[in-house]
């Protein structure tokens, strides 16, 4: 596996900090879900949180995850809808000056956002609206959009569309891509179980879960038995376990691989995008599980120590400095 195209809801995201969890209580949230809202009420909750630090920056679970492993350089595209209007046009540039191969569409409605509220823990409760993400369909995704691609890399909140996975994922196989799929979000999981089930059996190669997600899907609590369940219906299963690590099956191996400590816990929020870009990357390198494992654990534990999913020079510089002691094996979890 050398090229990566992703598809996902094509967000731009807006960070909260919160100082209490006392708006999720008012507005019926459940700490750290993702809602799908309309454009009124994500309306209130920003007026209602406008006061609090935000900030602003490129979102969407899958964009997260294909931008992350641009960084690390690897080849990737990716997959996405937006709107005409300043909003999209800002996330087309920003894939392009990446060095992502963009394949995005245009659609009706205004491009999507994704209001990220975090608590003071570091945990993050998404409302989003998607906007033109919503109208992607497959007949926007082109044949050929998969060609030079060995796998596709697919955001568990896109499963919703399941008109639209169907297609994509049956084009993608037929063009001899894997699949990969990240679940991202166990309210997700549970209010789409049936069509996820059939699509992991049918099409899915890769998973990653975390271990509330792993539980869901496979109705499995203890992590290691949702694993096996997982690695029952795909080549390569990977359940997170929080600071615990994960756990990695394929071929009949079990392989446990820590974390790396983060110097502060800021904010979750793509946490699970990077431990996939991260492992991703190592599988484009040709390494071991472990080293997959450890290039995930080092990108999720570098992008919790910040508020989204941007940080300076100087620490993908550390990034890349643990990556390189990982492919001579100097640095295993």
């Amino acid at each position: 596996m050398k090229r990566v195209i992703g598809i996902g809801n094509a967000l731009t995201d807006f960070l909260v900090n919160l100082n209490s969890d006392a708006v999720l209580s008012e507005f019926g949230l459940s700490r750290g879900s993702m809602s799908l809202v309309d454009s009124e009420l994500q309306r209130k909750i920003q007026e209602r949180t406008a006061d609090l630090p935000h900030t602003l920056s490129l979102g969407g679970s899958a964009s997260n995850t294909i931008r992350a492993m641009a960084r690390l350089g690897a080849e990737v595209g990716f997959i996405g809808k937006v709107g005409r209007d300043s909003t999209g046009r800002f996330f087309e540039k920003a894939l392009v000056n990446l060095r992502i191969e963009p394949f995005v569409s245009h659609g009706q409605q205004r491009s999507g956002r994704c209001l990220s509220l975090v608590s003071p823990d570091g945990e993050r409760t998404m409302i989003t609206f998607l906007g033109a993400a919503l109208e992607l369909e497959g007949t926007d995704v082109a044949d050929d959009v998969f060609k030079g691609f060995d796998c596709l890399y697919i955001e568990g909140y896109l499963v919703q569309n399941h008109d639209l996975i169907r297609s994509v994922v049956q084009r993608a196989k037929e063009a001899g891509l894997k699949v990969a799929i990240d679940l991202a979000s166990y309210n997700v999981v549970a209010e789409n179980l049936e069509f996820l089930q059939s699509l992991v059996a049918d099409y899915v190669d890769i998973l990653f879960a975390n271990e509330h997600e792993a539980q869901a899907f496979t109705g499995e609590p203890e992590p290691i038995n949702a694993l096996e369940a997982i690695s029952k219906m795909c080549e390569l299963a990977v359940v997170k376990i929080g600071t615990r690590g994960a756990y990695i099956k394929s071929s009949g191996e079990v392989i446990h691989v820590g974390i790396m400590a983060a110097a502060r816990r800021v904010d979750t929020t793509g946490a699970g995008d990077f431990y996939a870009a991260g492992f991703l990357f190592g599988m484009c390198r040709g390494l071991s599980l472990r080293q997959c494992g450890t290039i995930g654990a080092i990108a999720a534990g570098k992008v919790i120590e910040v508020v989204g999913t941007t940080f300076g020079e100087e620490a993908w510089e550390e990034i890349f400095r643990l990556v390189n002691k990982v492919e001579t094996e100097k640095y295993l979890f």
